[in-house]
């Protein structure tokens, strides 16, 4: 079965042109709890398209404000079966899955009408989250990995989520916190054999500066999907800072798509007992180093904040600055 979307032949082409890297946006879970969201539960985020989906919204036009390029939906972690051990029916989950990319796309189009807000801007992007198998488990198996699935069965998992999100129509698809290089091959797979015309970067999770969060070499994982030509971007995200700078070097040895890096704050998460650890990191200070070692597009994960998100924008605009006086 082969479906079709409307999504361009490389949604990031303009803005890698004009800009010095693309700006991601930063965490939106996090900021949603930050804001008085209840995440308890399986949901997590994806919880909050029923709870208060103008909040959402909200933080969606703040990283807007701050300079994102690229605004993700709270579709993370998002599934039918995570759905449905909720008690919400197929067809309200489909609903509230297209909702992620609605609230998105209503943000981006809102911010986009204020014509003051345009001058120096890329006109900004609408990826839907596709948050790996572990993450539905909410047991922190998206930092471990080791499912004891086939690839099949993850083709499987994700093949009526992607449909669902495709058909939402956002410009491309985010999938993240992969921990595996299976559930990175599943999807490749259904991007080739079923969606042919999505477009979507593909970041890993990772436990140190050269593997996935299941031991195996970052390298190994990229070369299995490098083929795909659905695959617009690769990377690592929900990673600690320290690790990126090895993990792009990396990546651009054995890949010549776009490398993106979107880390955690650089404080830890504790699985078992549900909070945060230790303190945030200089965030842009580091990515000038993530840049240097070739990264193309930059944001924040968990504990970013569209504070974060600014102070990349202002890394770029001196960048700019200083490529015009040279």
């Amino acid at each position: 079965m082969r479906r079709r979307a409307a999504m361009r032949a490389n949604p990031l082409e303009a803005l890698l042109a004009s800009e010095p890297f693309v700006l991601l946006d930063g965490a939106l879970a996090t900021e949603l709890e930050a804001r008085g969201a209840d995440l308890s539960g399986g949901l997590w985020s994806a919880r909050v398209l029923t709870d208060a989906p103008a909040l959402i919204r909200a933080v969606h036009a703040d990283y807007l404000a701050a300079g994102a390029d690229v605004v993700t939906g709270a579709s993370y972690q998002a599934s039918f079966a995570g759905f449905a051990r909720a008690g919400l029916a197929h067809d309200a989950a489909a609903r509230l899955m297209a909702r992620s990319v609605g609230l998105a796309r209503e943000a981006r189009d809102q911010f986009w009408a204020v014509e003051g807000k345009r001058a120096g801007r890329g006109y900004p992007l609408v990826a839907a989250s596709v948050g790996p198998y572990g993450a539905t488990l909410a047991d922190g198996s998206e930092y471990r990995g080791g499912y004891g699935l086939s690839v099949e069965q993850l083709m499987d998992f994700h093949r009526e989520r992607l449909a669902c999100l495709i058909a939402a129509g956002p410009d491309l698809l985010a999938c993240e916190t992969l921990p595996c290089a299976e559930e990175a091959v599943a999807l490749a797979r259904l991007f080739t054999e079923e969606f042919p015309d999505a477009r979507a970067w593909l970041a890993f999770s990772c436990r140190d500066g050269a593997t996935l969060a299941d031991g195996t070499p970052l390298t190994d994982a990229l070369l299995q999907i490098d083929a795909c030509p659905q695959i617009v971007a690769v990377g690592v995200n929900c990673t600690a800072p320290g690790f990126v700078t090895a993990l792009i070097t990396a990546a651009r040895a054995v890949t010549a798509k776009p490398v993106l890096a979107y880390p955690n704050s650089g404080e830890r998460w504790d699985a078992k007992t549900q909070c945060w650890h230790g303190h945030g990191d200089d965030f842009a200070g580091d990515a000038t180093g993530w840049l240097a070692a070739g990264a193309r597009l930059v944001g924040g994960c968990c504990r970013t904040t569209p504070a974060t998100i600014a102070a990349l924008a202002a890394l770029r605009a001196r960048l700019k600055a200083a490529a015009s006086r040279g």
